[in-house]
């Protein structure tokens, strides 16, 4: 009975303690004037309901800032007390991050930050952090024909996609998303709004360039935009499900179409290309910045030497929005700013595979033998190339950028769905048989495929690395001592 009611007293104390913090954040942000709902304000559940169902948050509060002063006042108030922040750009991390990572964090949802405005003359695009990637693609070619290498949903938002690298089918050719940023203008966690180019506020430019999270609230984003090109050829082969009858089709197959990435006579930065599998079907499609009948005479040939023939195939020429509406998998590009409502129950992590190394041929026979033995959920797999001749991704390195996705060749998203919870047995055993099997490659991972399973020791060496965390946990310690700006696996944690 004493036991009991320590319990009960312990849990009135906790609830006493958490009415009272919310109190004083309500409070100090209603001082400021700053637009906020709580539990109980209409629409909160709308706006708390994460992209990743299978984990789920409650913020103390969401700010729906409408100016940087805004932002400013809400950090000011959650660090006075005592409370973590995090910013919600479009609130698609895999681990609910931007939904605080746990219960009681103030989020920061940049929604109403939705301009993009392209200067004429330098071709660089402001834009707001809360715009999605199709407004931002749709935006620059109606203001310019400007294009920039992003991911295909639509519906991602800029915050997290930029700042932790950002793939896409054109990044080969014109880097990842983050090597666009030229300009931030930032909340950091004392409150102050700076603006941080590689010249200005240069080491928190650095750092924000592959840890925003850990560091502060984008407001704005500075990009330099591309020529969008008259027209891109995307190109798709389709196998039939005989590639998964003998363990030697699968490895054989994959083995070609690594030496095929390595080929420095057919592949150049032009080129990109991703492959998805789920154990009924595998298919490999990309982009080429050529001419169909260039694609039909060099690379298409070498590309199929070897391998079955394809059950399916297209190559075919497209103008730029049309090619990327195709990739999106929608009707159109362009989404709603507000009212977002796309969301999966899923649990996913991701293998980076060193350019020096490559897939090994054990590796992909524990691939094979994991795959046969059967999922629980459906679960898919895709793997982009990266590295390889000419590659735009790989020519820098974490002196440009606190970034350390530069050497690898591949990277796999392993993706489970249905519900998290029953897909993670059987997603974190073909992670560990592909990784296993090659005990002296060196595998990472990709930060935005955050992997909410990882302690925060075994992530930050899978995504950034000892020397470059360290370099960040520096910094950390000089921009927010308090930590104001925390997830479970931010710098620092």
């Amino acid at each position: 009975m004493r036991t009991s009611a320590v319990v009960a007293s312990l849990l009135s104390i906790g609830l006493t303690n958490a009415l009272s913090v919310r109190a004083t954040v309500t409070s100090c942000l209603n001082s400021k004037n700053v637009p906020y709902l709580m539990a109980s304000s209409p629409g909160y559940a709308d706006y708390a309901e994460p992209f990743n169902l299978a984990l789920p948050y409650k913020p103390i509060a969401i700010v729906l800032p409408n100016t940087s002063k805004h932002v400013q006042d809400a950090v000011k108030c959650a660090s006075n007390s005592n409370v973590k922040v995090q910013a919600k750009s479009g609130g698609h991390s895999y681990a609910s991050f931007s939904s605080g990572g746990k219960d009681g964090s103030l989020v920061i949802n940049l929604e109403p930050f939705q301009k993009v405005e392209l200067d004429k003359s330098t071709k660089i695009a402001k834009v707001g952090g809360g715009v999605r990637l199709g407004n931002l693609a749709q935006g620059i070619w109606d203001q310019g024909k400007r294009a920039l290498p992003h991911g295909t949903c639509p519906g991602v938002g800029i915050g997290g996609h930029f700042t932790h690298g950002g793939y896409g089918h054109t990044s080969r050719h014109w880097g990842v998303a983050l090597d666009t940023i030229v300009g931030l203008d930032v909340v950091l966690a004392d409150g102050r709004l700076v603006h941080a180019t590689k010249s200005e506020n240069a080491e928190i430019f650095w750092a924000l360039r592959g840890a925003a999270d850990s560091f502060g609230v984008i407001t704005n984003f500075y990009l330099q935009t591309n020529a969008a090109p008259d027209s891109i050829t995307y190109w798709s082969f389709a196998f039939a499900s005989g590639i998964y009858e003998q363990k030697s089709n699968f490895v054989n197959t994959w083995l070609h179409i690594q030496d095929f990435a390595r080929n420095a006579s057919i592949i150049d930065d032009r080129i990109s290309f991703g492959n998805y599998l789920d154990g009924t079907g595998f298919s490999v499609s990309g982009a080429f910045f050529g001419s169909v009948d260039e694609f039909n005479t060099k690379i298409k040939p070498e590309f199929l030497r070897t391998l079955a023939t394809p059950s399916s195939t297209t190559v075919k020429s497209y103008q730029w929005i049309d090619y990327l509406t195709l990739v999106s998998d929608k009707t159109t590009i362009v989404t709603p700013p507000t009212g977002y409502d796309d969301h999966d129950d899923f649990f996913a992590k991701s293998i980076t595979v060193p350019e020096k190394s490559g897939w090994s041929k054990a590796s992909l026979e524990a691939w094979y033998d994991t795959m046969k033995a059967g999922s629980p959920t459906p679960y898919f797999v895709i793997t982009n190339l990266y590295g390889g001749p000419g590659s735009k991704i790989n020519n820098k390195d974490t002196t440009f950028a606190a970034y350390s996705e530069r050497d690898s060749i591949f990277v796999s998203q392993l993706y489970g769905s249905d519900t998290g919870a029953e897909a993670r047995p059987f997603i974190n055993k073909l992670h560990s048989a592909i990784v296993s099997a090659a005990p002296s490659t060196e595998f990472g991972a990709y930060l935005n495929y955050v992997d909410p399973s990882l302690d925060p020791a075994t992530a930050h060496q899978l995504y950034y690395g000892e020397p470059l965390y360290q370099k960040l946990l520096a910094l950390k310690k000089k921009y927010d001592p308090k930590s104001v700006f925390w997830n479970p696996q931010a710098i620092g944690t």
